[in-house]
C-alpha cells in the first residue's frame, strides 16, 4: 500500500524543505521566456519549470487557469505537466479551486484524482463555501487512493475577509469552523502521529488571530501562498506559522519564474537556501 498523502508530504518537507514552486504562465511570463503566448508555450513553461524544480524541491502547484484559457490544447498541454511532474517525484498540487455540489463535485473530483485519469494529480486545492458537507464525496475518493486535498480556509485577498472571518452559530470564525470540520476528518483517517491527508489554504500574509483560527490537530499540510511577490519571505515563515511552520508548504511563483528559463535552476537553489536558513536552530 503506497504512503498515505500526509505523510508524504512530510517526507518531502522534511528531504526538500518547504518551496513549493508554483507553475503559472502569466502571459508577461512567457513573453520574458521568449515563449509563445498559446498552448505550445504553456507546455515548453511547465516541462522546463518541472526539470529545474525536479531534485530541488519536493512540491509543484500548477496553477490551472493558465493553460485552460487555450482550451483543449491547453488541457492536453497541462496535462504533459501534470504527467512529466509526477513521473519526476515530485508532489503535484493541481490548483483548480474546485467547488461544487453533488454529482458535479464528484466528477471533479475523478478528473483530478483517479490514479491513471490523464489530469492525475496528488492534491487538488477545492472550495468549501458551498458548504464542507458538499465536498464529502471529494473527501472519499481522495481517501480510497491515498491522494490529498487543500481546502480554502484564510485567504490572504481582502475580498474574501468578510466571510471568511464572519462568526458563525458556533461562535467560530468560518474559517476556524472549515478547519475544525476537517480536521475531524482527518482523525477519522490518520494513526496517532501520523499527519492528515487533508489541508489547507492558509496565506502567509494572514495574521492568524485577527483571522480567527488557532493550531489543529491532527497536523495537515498546509497550503500557504503568499510568500515572494506578494510579500512574505522566508525569515516571515516562523512568526507567521508559529508551531505550525513544520507543516508550511511555501508556495512561490513569479519570485522565482521570473529568473527565466536560464536562472530558473539557480533562483531555487537560492530560496530552497534562504528557507533553510530560516528553519534552522
Amino acid at each position: 500500500m503506497s504512503a498515505r498523502f500526509g505523510e508524504r508530504v512530510r517526507d518531502a518537507l522534511s528531504a526538500h524543505g518547504p518551496l513549493c514552486v508554483g507553475i503559472d504562465p502569466h502571459a508577461a511570463l512567457l513573453k520574458s521566456w521568449g515563449l509563445t503566448e498559446d498552448a505550445r508555450g504553456v507546455r515548453d513553461f511547465g516541462l522546463r519549470t518541472v526539470e529545474a524544480a525536479a531534485g530541488r524541491v519536493g512540491v509543484v502547484k500548477p496553477q490551472v487557469s493558465f493553460f485552460e484559457r487555450f482550451g483543449s490544447a491547453g488541457i492536453a498541454a497541462l496535462e504533459d505537466v501534470l504527467a512529466a511532474a509526477r513521473a519526476a517525484d515530485l508532489i503535484v498540487i493541481a490548483d483548480a479551486k474546485r467547488g461544487d455540489i453533488g454529482t458535479t463535485m464528484d466528477a471533479y473530483a475523478e478528473a483530478w484524482l483517479t490514479p491513471g485519469s490523464p489530469l492525475e494529480a496528488d492534491a487538488l486545492t477545492v472550495n468549501p463555501f458551498l458548504g464542507v458537507g458538499a465536498l464529502g464525496g471529494t473527501f472519499a475518493l481522495a481517501n480510497q487512493h491515498d491522494k490529498g486535498l487543500f481546502v480554502l480556509a484564510a485567504t490572504s485577498n481582502p475580498e474574501a475577509e468578510g466571510l471568511q472571518r464572519a462568526v458563525s452559530e458556533t461562535g467560530r470564525a468560518v474559517s476556524a469552523d472549515i478547519i475544525a470540520v476537517v480536521s475531524s476528518r482527518n482523525a477519522e483517517h490518520s494513526d496517532t502521529g501520523e499527519w492528515g491527508s487533508f489541508g489547507f489554504v492558509i496565506g502567509a500574509t494572514v495574521d492568524w488571530t485577527d483571522a480567527g483560527i488557532a493550531a489543529f490537530a491532527p497536523t495537515a499540510p498546509i497550503l500557504a501562498p503568499g510568500f515572494g511577490t506578494q510579500g512574505a519571505t522566508p525569515a516571515d515563515l516562523r512568526h507567521r506559522f508559529g508551531t505550525m511552520s513544520h507543516a508550511v508548504i511555501a508556495s512561490e511563483s513569479r519570485s522565482i519564474l521570473s529568473a527565466g528559463p536560464a536562472g530558473l535552476a539557480t533562483a531555487i537553489d537560492a530560496r530552497v537556501a534562504e528557507y533553510r536558513e530560516s528553519t534552522r536552530g
